[in-house]
């Protein structure tokens, strides 16, 4: 395109509006040096703007080598609407003086490159980084003498990096090719960089490529810089994961995996195809990228269970181990395992684990597939016998068991873990086992024996005494409590209100103590928080509750709550909720409160009341489905309140627990 900018310059030499200048770069120096001496802006003089035509042809005639340079008119002002940063003007004259179109060697600047092709192509709307505004000057003027009509110009502000400086290498990635090695996929990066900087005017961010195509307009982009957050791209890319199948993304998972390294060179096609499809079924609900369900299954694959008890770091398996249930459920273990009656995986059928009986992809963590004869349940019924064995149940059988068998705390559901594990141990199978890591069951239950021939003996079993003696304790200061609420409601009336109530038992409640472990803003809902809690079962429960209006997140995470935990798991706003925390409010709603237990309360212990029989089979909880198909929960609120001091009440009994009675910060309120 050189003879196209070429021409054009000539074409504004003979009307006037450009000019040879045969200054050299000796003399440009100089005269630059006299400006900043003198204190003035450094710019081009002019000395050969209205030089004597024959002294310009004498020149030429010499061969003396010359630049073209544009001629700024005198006076001039150039005026634009920016589209995002409004109406922006220079005094041209006093802003850039006479500038290069052409240098010596023939060669076009920038400006004048960009200004010729724009107009050449007839582009209507330039959209570019706030560092090309001092260029729109040059080009417009260009553009003007041309006689070219000027585009529409939006000069878009900087994205910084976390550190509120521009985004450069030292930030991390920088190319799209990185992104996508990191497992990121297209639709989520060009869904995240729209929204730096510009939105839709609602509070969605999660948009396709044709809804952005439908929805973006350049009016809405914002001034302001915008930060790249990292931890918002991968969220944004988790969203985007969620809406695809196991099997659109199995094999971008399985190019995770070659990528790190996973697979054998030469292996088979279809095992290859297994083992994506397991690992990216098993990482489904938690990856936020594809490079996650990769390193998740590694991890599976993987054992690592310290060499001795004192070389623990997790603080949570010390605590555990240190409890006394860990021995005896590890040692149970390897006896089942070394006598043959440990269930493990059909190598003959390794996705019947993650299949329905219609083979169709199971993406929940808690459910699993296969027949009523297949592993998964010959595995809950094998840990049930040992349950029966010890006297264990719960955390403190589920807990024990994960880190034996896993040496993690935490993960997806163990059968699905041990059925990727078994595909990987394969002597014929796809996985590079020395690459991977890979530790198989013997070699697991071998390492696990020594590890707890370190445990000292004072952790090999329950703490029974002690407990027994704690137990104690806490039942004389409940009946301490009981006496005086017992005293309280003899005082205020003479007859026990629970002689005229003719509702649902209270026993009818299975209300638990809970922590709340995670908490995070429903993506559709605005007034909904969903919430990770703790409830002293095997998983937590995820739970949705109305508190956005009420609660900041930070304030609800590591809270001790109340949680009603026998209604039936249902979807809020896509969500699926288990469950409900428990709340005190006052009369106009305007305020809510948690209902909080004692902090020395255990986590999964039932809430009890003053003269009631919680432990016969009276007292136990209603089914799920019995809770909501008679409204036995709407019939007992108006019956749940707050006193005066705060506490929460059934019938003028307070709410128990092991560790004293429940409180709120509102009097007089309701519970529900």
């Amino acid at each position: 395109r050189n003879e196209i900018y070429s021409k054009l310059a000539e074409k504004l030499i003979d009307e006037g509006k450009a000019y040879p200048c045969f200054c050299t770069k000796e003399e440009l120096e100089e005269m630059k040096a006299k400006q900043e001496a003198a204190g003035v802006p450094t710019r081009y003089d002019g000395t050969w703007r209205d030089a004597d035509p024959d002294l310009v042809a004498q020149k030429m005639a010499e061969g003396a080598e010359y630049t073209i340079r544009f001629k700024v008119p005198a006076n001039a002002r150039i005026v634009i609407e920016d589209a995002v940063r409004g109406t922006v003007s220079w005094d041209a004259e006093s802003t850039v003086g006479d500038f290069i179109l052409l240098r010596s060697s023939g060669v076009p600047v920038y400006n004048f490159c960009v200004a010729v092709d724009d107009a050449s192509m007839g582009i209507t709307t330039v959209i570019r980084a706030e560092e090309h505004l001092t260029n729109t000057l040059r080009q417009c003027l260009i553009l003007d003498a041309l006689g070219a009509p000027r585009p529409r110009y939006a000069h878009c502000s900087l994205i910084l990096g976390e550190d509120k400086q521009k985004l450069s290498k030292r930030h991390g990635a920088t190319s799209c090719n990185q992104f996508k090695l990191d497992g990121f996929l297209p639709d989520a990066m060009i869904n995240y960089l729209a929204l730096l900087g510009w939105n839709d005017g609602t509070d969605n961010e999660i948009f396709t490529r044709d809804e952005l195509i439908e929805a973006f307009d350049v009016d809405r982009v914002v001034s302001s810089p915008s930060m790249f957050d990292m931890d918002k791209l991968k969220w944004i890319n988790q969203q985007h994961l969620k809406t695809k199948s196991i099997e659109e993304l199995s094999d971008l998972v399985k190019e995770q995996m070659d990528l790190i390294g996973l697979f054998k060179e030469d292996a088979d096609g279809v095992q290859v195809r297994n083992v994506a499809y397991a690992a990216t079924a098993l990482a489904k609900q938690m990856m936020q990228t594809t490079r996650d369900a990769a390193t998740n299954a590694q991890t599976v694959m993987g054992y690592e269970l310290p060499e001795s008890f004192d070389k623990v770091e997790d603080a949570e398996a010390m605590e555990m181990i240190q409890l006394g249930n860990f021995y005896p459920i590890a040692q149970a273990l390897i006896r089942d395992f070394e006598a043959g009656n440990l269930p493990q995986p059909d190598p003959a059928d390794p996705l019947a684990h993650f299949l329905e009986d219609i083979n169709k992809p199971i993406v929940e963590d808690d459910k699993v597939g296969g027949t009523a004869y297949s592993y998964p349940k010959a595995y809950k019924v094998h840990m049930k016998a040992i349950s029966k064995e010890l006297g264990v149940k719960g955390k403190n059988l589920f807990h024990p068991i994960r880190l034996a068998l896993t040496a993690e705390m935490s993960g997806q559901d163990v059968t699905k873990q041990m059925a990727l594990l078994q595909m990987a141990v394969a002597d014929d199978g796809c996985i590079d086992k020395e690459a991977a890591g890979v530790v198989d069951m013997a070699s697991r239950l071998e390492r696990l024996k020594s590890f707890c021939e370190t445990i000292p003996e004072e952790f090999r079993a329950p703490k029974v005494k002690e407990e027994k003696k704690k137990a104690e304790k806490e039942s004389k200061q409940a009946d301490a409590v009981v006496e005086s609420a017992n005293a309280a409601v003899a005082a205020a009336a003479p007859v026990d209100p629970l002689e005229s109530y003719e509702g649902p038992p209270i026993t009818a409640l299975d209300i638990r103590v809970g922590r709340i472990t995670k908490v995070w803003e429903h993506e559709e809902a605005d007034k909904l928080y969903c919430e990770e809690i703790d409830v002293g079962e095997d998983e937590p429960r995820q739970v949705a509750s109305g508190l956005r209006p009420y609660m900041n997140k930070e304030d609800m995470e590591g809270r001790l709550v109340l949680v009603l935990c026998n209604l039936k798991a249902r979807k809020m706003v896509g969500f699926p909720s288990h469950g409900m925390v428990l709340c005190s409010s006052n009369e106009d709603h305007s305020e809510v409160k948690f209902v909080s237990p004692p902090v020395d309360a255990k986590i999964g212990e039932r809430i009890t009341i003053p003269g009631i029989d919680f432990e016969g089979e009276e007292g136990q909880p209603f089914a799920e489905n019995k809770i909501g198909k008679k409204k036995v929960f709407e019939k007992l609120a108006p019956h749940l309140v707050t006193n005066e001091y705060g506490t929460p009440e059934f019938m003028g009994r307070p709410f128990l627990t092991s560790a004293g009675v429940c409180t709120s910060p509102i009097a007089g309120g309701n519970v529900a």
